[in-house]
């Protein structure tokens, strides 16, 4: 019983993370029609980052404070100088949002090195705590609730304020939204400045658990891209419940069936598509 509980309680805390990295995912592509295979970098630029100011300072809130605002600066500009002029353009913004992924990937090697590094943990956070005979983590715990409040966040922003509402209109009809007068162009850089803030957050709370190495910007890019199919794109709801489906069925997978447990992942991707082919919750 001991050994279920810790799995699902270590799939929500991961799932957490995929919501964290996905919400901006989603909207984005939801929003601007842009397939940015970058998002993945902002998750590791957001990782070593944070690693950096913790070890200069060792405040951990600073650290995620900065890795999350240097993603934003870095996605902001991405977006002002490169993938705005390729709107509506998808091969042209797969292929040079790829390049970025692997420019950014080589970049961060040449700075922080190939080893392997682990987030320190705050103090606060340390240990863990015990219900009965289980003891759990108090970080993977605090990961659990700062995913919660942040989903909170989001669907009040989106349902409940007057720029959610504009979010949301772009969202059903571009030309039309444009001609009531909503400003598109800066709706646009602000959603993915959101997308980007959220990656690099979701990056340094990761750096923790999972650790920032090369190549975990594709590990994190290709979850991302199972959750947004499986939940729908631009769709948050659907962000949360496929981030929830994909993060237990990735650790039960990786616990109970390690040499097939990326198919648990696709198994379950292909099953959805096959019912509902624009995801869980996208629309028709």
């Amino acid at each position: 019983m001991t050994f279920w509980f810790v799995q699902v309680l270590n799939g929500v805390s991961l799932g957490m993370l995929l919501f964290l990295l996905s919400a901006g995912f989603t909207m984005i592509f939801g929003l601007m029609q842009i397939i940015n295979l970058a998002h993945g970098s902002f998750y590791l630029l957001g990782a070593y980052i944070g690693l950096m100011i913790m070890k200069a300072t060792g405040n951990f809130s600073l650290a995620l404070l900065s890795g999350a605002v240097a993603t934003t600066l870095i996605g902001l500009a991405i977006h002002r100088w490169l993938l705005q002029r390729y709107q509506k353009e998808h091969l042209s913004q797969v292929l040079l949002t790829l390049g970025l992924l692997f420019l950014l990937g080589d970049l961060a090697l040449y700075i922080w090195g190939p080893e392997p590094k682990v987030m320190p943990k705050p103090l606060l956070l340390g240990g863990a705590v015990q219900w009965g005979p289980v003891l759990y983590p108090k970080y993977r715990l605090a990961i659990i609730l700062a995913g919660l409040f942040v989903a909170g966040l989001l669907w009040l922003f989106q349902e409940h304020t007057r720029f959610g509402a504009m979010v949301r209109a772009c969202v059903d009809d571009l030309d039309m939204a444009s001609a009531v007068g909503i400003k598109v162009p800066f709706m646009m850089a602000c959603v993915f400045g959101l997308g980007a803030f959220l990656a690099g957050m979701s990056g340094v709370l990761g750096a923790a658990v999972l650790g920032v190495f090369p190549g975990v910007d594709f590990q994190v890019l290709l979850l991302a891209f199972i959750v947004v199919i499986v939940g729908g794109a631009g769709s948050l709801k659907g962000a949360f419940v496929a981030s929830m489906l994909i993060g237990l069925l990735d650790n039960f997978g990786k616990a109970l069936f390690p040499e097939v447990s990326m198919f648990t992942l696709f198994a379950a991707m292909g099953a959805v598509l096959s019912l509902r082919p624009t995801g869980l919750f996208g629309r028709k």
